[in-house]
């Protein structure tokens, strides 16, 4: 690779450092085991739509508590409620698997039916405390209440029940204090959805909470699924998408990232690299208020660091009845569903004035629709660096031609160091004019380049984030897309690399030959070989599909360089650029510019050389101007 190659090229390094470091392995608990079921029903009214043993029996434990001056203290009012018997009650659609609790009326569990983690098992993103969704709020005793804390009554009996396509189950928890005053909490489950909805209702409450309200809370963020949680935590994030833009957060320290946008809010959400948590107030619009986003790294169970997140929003209490009404989606980051819902944001497809309306509107689409008609991501892949290489082709044509007008001048720019081996000035000089003489623009090579960087880059983020390559298979030894494929481990740990990519190899064996080709200038030599050896290496840490993307592009651009290079009908010669249009280019131009405005000023030979030091070709020195010294 040349130096125009790798000012393009320089865009990406910064983004591929990201994956230089690994840990250890998210070890997360065994799925629920389901027991006996019982038949189905269809209706909503008295009896639940089919009642099963729940998948863990329903659990009845008695809660420790302190003694009654203790809970007093510390709960004032609500202090009947730590007491209790806590009890399960699973909900299962065609999506996922749900565990309700009555202690604090929440979600303890939800686990996603069709997909798995690395190593098989069911993804759990909430479980027992990864994930909590509550309320808080300081009471007018001056007492500060989580909900997690109490017992709920619960309208249901049954321990579990099955949904179907468009059927749905609403659970009403609520606490009771008496005065018609109580807490109560509402939801709804779908038969086909990743979504539950959610009310709050706060009713006649004005002598225990105050105007400021009450604060809705997930914390936590979610479980991280991935064999390298180091790895998945990296594209963790939280944010909230108010006043019609995004604010986020991502923890860089062990001390919290805090951040309370205020406004107008559609969302407020955490995710992962392939999956995400979003509450959204109901009505669409109708929410004006704050969101507090807390992030904080955590050391790794064996090493590294991993990121958690909550967000909060915060819930006025204006009347005697106030009820808050949400949409809560917890599922995969999948371009359809995050159009439906209006979440795209959360999909992070690069920045977003370039590179993300090239990757979400014209990349994604094609390639989703080449996975449609071969039904295999890898050779989607393949057929897609097809495509993009057609769709390349003038640029790419315009840059070999420029390498090659380069290539001919070659021995007439080792003539001019020759003839000033130590006056840099007069070889820029020389070289400017020949450039003018043959029609050469020097960022001929590097701007098709340049060009391709975006169109490179919005592919790059699109593989990074899309879960359809996540466990997709291919061939022979890669068996996950969206994973490098290891082919070899490292002895040793270099940059924060312990194995080697096959792929990325492959692709730092193209490169090699692509520079064997192109490089001419023995002072990039060097480069020949540094460059695919430190790419192969930074690349054996990027998802394999990547790699295969990049190695069949290489592989492309060599054929067509040979194609070139054995059918062209004739080759250029020094007498036939000369012959060719000439057309001073901006560079030039700039360059000859500046050249002009150095020998104006006497600046156009380095300092070293004086009036009593005669110049190696035997011209006179160019006479500076004395200054007086100032007495």
């Amino acid at each position: 690779m040349d130096k125009r190659s790798i000012l393009g090229f320089a865009l990406i390094m910064v983004v591929v450092t990201i994956w230089l470091i690994y840990s250890s392995v998210n070890q997360q608990p065994p799925p629920l085991k389901e027991e006996d079921k019982a038949k189905e029903s269809t209706t909503f009214t008295q009896k639940p739509v089919e009642e099963e043993k729940p998948s863990e029996p329903i659990v009845k434990e008695t809660a420790i508590v302190p003694d009654s001056a203790d809970k007093i203290e510390k709960y004032g009012t609500f202090a009947p409620f730590t007491k209790g018997n806590d009890e399960f009650i699973t909900i299962e659609n065609d999506l996922v698997k749900i565990v309700f609790s009555k202690k604090g009326a929440t979600i303890r569990g939800w686990t996603l039916k069709n997909y798995k983690t690395w190593d098989g098992r069911p993804t759990q993103l909430i479980w027992n405390k990864g994930g909590e969704l509550y309320m808080t709020f300081l009471s007018k005793e001056n007492k500060k209440i989580d909900t997690r804390d109490f017992y709920f009554n619960v309208n249901n009996t049954s321990g579990y029940y099955r949904l179907h396509g468009k059927q749905t189950l609403t659970l009403t928890a609520r606490i009771d204090l008496g005065r018609d005053t109580s807490i109560v909490k509402t939801y709804r489950f779908y038969g086909n959805k990743y979504q539950l909805d959610a009310d709050v209702s706060l009713n006649n409450m004005d002598w225990l909470i105050p105007t400021r309200g009450y604060n809705y809370i997930w914390s936590d963020g979610l479980r991280y699924q991935e064999k390298s949680s180091v790895d998945e935590s990296g594209e963790a994030l939280a944010m909230a998408s108010i006043n019609d833009g995004i604010e986020e957060i991502n923890a860089s320290g062990t001390e919290p990232v805090i951040s309370s946008p205020h406004g107008n809010v559609d969302y407020a959400a955490v995710k992962t690299k392939y999956f995400g948590a979003a509450i959204m107030p109901e009505p669409e619009g109708s929410f004006d208020g704050t969101v507090d986003m807390v992030g904080t790294m955590y050391h790794a169970k064996n090493s590294g660091m991993v990121e958690k997140y909550n967000v909060s929003l915060r819930i006025p209490y204006k009347e005697q009845q106030k009820t808050q009404s949400f949409r809560i989606y917890i599922g995969p980051l999948e371009y359809d569903l995050m159009k439906e819902y209006g979440l795209m944001e959360m999909m992070n497809f690069g920045w977003r004035f370039l590179v993300r309306p090239i990757g979400e509107y014209f990349m994604l689409p094609i390639f989703r629709f080449i996975y449609g008609l071969v039904g295999n991501f890898g050779i989607a892949l393949i057929l897609f660096s097809v495509l993009m290489k057609i769709l390349l082709h003038p640029l790419s044509i315009q840059q070999l031609r420029s390498a090659q007008k380069m290539k001919l001048l070659q021995p007439e720019m080792q003539k001019i160091r020759e003839k000033f081996p130590d006056d840099n000035s007069a070889q820029q000089k020389e070289t400017m004019k020949m450039y003018s003489e043959y029609g050469i623009n020097p960022m001929g090579g590097c701007l098709p380049l340049l060009l391709q960087m975006p169109i490179l880059y919005a592919l790059w983020a699109v593989l990074r984030v899309a879960i359809d390559l996540r466990q997709a298979p291919f061939i022979f030894w890669i068996n996950d897309l969206s994973l490098p494929d290891t082919i070899f481990t490292l002895p040793f740990v270099f940059l924060g690399i312990k194995h080697l990519s096959g792929l990325a190899l492959l692709m730092g064996i193209t490169m090699f030959i692509q520079q064997k080709m192109t490089v001419t200038d023995p002072k990039q030599k060097a480069l020949v070989y540094m460059m695919p050896v430190m790419f192969t290496l930074m690349f054996s840490n990027f998802p394999s599909g990547l790699n295969l993307y990049y190695f069949m592009f290489n592989l492309l651009s060599i054929l067509q360089q040979v194609y070139i290079n054995k059918y062209s009908r004739k080759r250029l010669t020094l007498a036939d650029l000369k012959k060719m249009p000439k057309k001073e280019g901006w560079l030039q131009k700039k360059m000859r510019e500046a050249q002009d405005i150095a020998e104006s000023r006497g600046k156009s030979l380095p300092s070293k050389y004086t009036d009593s030091q005669p110049r190696r070709d035997g011209k006179p020195q160019q006479q500076r101007p004395q200054r007086k010294r100032k007495k």
